[in-house]
């Protein structure tokens, strides 16, 4: 379904500070175990604040994605401690860095599922407290808000997979439309204080493909598949399940998360390889999906997650800079690219297990875990910055 319609007043300037940017892991899901993992104190990122920020500074990274942690915030009903998004906040603004806050990364209360009947009201309410509480510290600033993170994903592993709360199978669609029933009253709540609030979503970019030797019937499934990556942000806008109150108004900026795992084959699952000599000719250039998105919607977007594990992270993002390139070069508005996550993180459901998929490694013999630059990344990433910045030299930043 394309917009072809022009984009929103607020859809015509870039607020972002940097063009690429950091993202600290945040999730405070329930893992497959039941268990709460919180990412922000166990990555060290709460401890060495002051220090994950500095470290930006020579790969010119100004602007960050953070989260608030609903289920620490919100401890009990509506009832909201920011004490810890206070200091977040000030050592932030101290330096100069740029933050793009997330409500909602995969955590809620513990008394909330999105199939719970107060859901909805109890984000949007949390979303009222945020831009107050936001809004009394810093009344001029541009504020950037991701409400819920990924709907697309949670909806699948908490509706479907049982991967975490509310630990269903075949109800993705229900938990789907309780996370934009949300979602959407909270956008509309945040816009009623403050019009000039941005939005940022972030959903995954994916390409489903039928198996080889298909039949019909697995061609057009996996097309249906792969359409309906698209279903939350068509809901977010009002073009699917209208009755929820989405609105084209509530398109801002568009974020797309991207990984090496996400062009699979439909059925089995197989995951489409990325850097084969000989490419799967099902395998889909990121510049091509990053531009079919784009157009669908016609607004801004971003790459606002991308990262590989181990070995391979100076080859992805070497690609990652050369279809960027060839995006923004295109004249299309990519308004930044986020690694994600920039310090590395363990596994939600194995914390014993760290994925080394980050700019910075981590090293597990101190607490809170060091920093260890992991140079060949960081070599490629200043390749791929020098690309992208020949693709579009006239940027300017605030």
């Amino acid at each position: 379904m394309l917009n072809t319609t022009n984009n929103t007043h607020l859809s015509s300037s870039n607020p972002f500070h940097s063009f690429w940017w950091a993202g600290f892991e945040c999730t405070d899901q329930l893992n497959c175990f039941g268990n709460r993992v919180d990412f922000l104190p166990l990555t060290g990122h709460l401890a060495l604040l002051k220090e994950d920020y500095e470290h930006l500074g020579p790969f010119n990274i100004r602007t960050v994605r953070e989260g608030i942690r609903w289920s620490q915030v919100e401890t009990r009903a509506y009832q909201y401690d920011w004490r810890v998004v206070e200091t977040m906040m000030t050592e932030g603004h101290r330096q100069g860095i740029q933050q793009v806050w997330d409500l909602c990364h995969f955590g809620y209360p513990d008394d909330l599922t999105p199939l719970h009947p107060m859901f909805a009201r109890r984000f949007a309410a949390l979303c009222r407290a945020f831009v107050h509480f936001y809004r009394d510290q810093y009344p001029n600033d541009t504020l950037i808000v991701t409400p819920i993170n990924e709907v697309s994903f949670m909806s699948w592993l908490g509706g479907d997979a049982c991967g975490t709360s509310p630990y269903c199978t075949k109800q993705g669609w229900e938990v789907k439309v309780g996370l934009m029933r949300a979602y959407i009253e909270g956008v509309a709540a945040m816009r009623e204080i403050d019009p000039t609030i941005r939005i940022l979503t972030t959903e995954p970019l994916i390409q489903i493909v039928p198996p080889l030797d298909a039949t019909e019937r697995q061609i057009i499934d996996a097309a249906i598949a792969d359409e309906n990556q698209f279903q939350s942000v068509d809901m977010l806008a009002g073009y699917l399940s209208p009755e929820l109150g989405g609105s084209p108004d509530f398109l801002d900026i568009l974020g797309f998360n991207y990984y090496y795992n996400n062009q699979w084959a439909l059925g089995n699952h197989i995951f489409l390889p990325w850097n084969d000599p000989v490419p799967d000719p099902r395998w889909v250039p990121f510049r091509q999906l990053l531009t079919k998105a784009y157009r669908r919607y016609n607004r801004p977007i971003a790459l606002t997650e991308t990262s590989h594990p181990g070995i391979d992270r100076p080859q992805w993002i070497d690609m990652i800079g050369r279809e960027c390139a060839a995006v923004v070069a295109s004249g299309v508005p990519l308004w930044g690219v986020c690694l994600y996550p920039i310090v590395d993180r363990p596994d939600w459901d194995h914390t014993d297990y760290w994925h080394h998929s980050g700019l910075w490694d981590a090293d597990l013999t101190v607490n809170p875990p060091g920093r260890v630059l992991y140079q060949p990344y960081a070599d490629s990433l200043l390749r791929a910055q020098q690309a992208v910045a020949q693709a579009i030299p006239e940027l300017v930043y605030p």
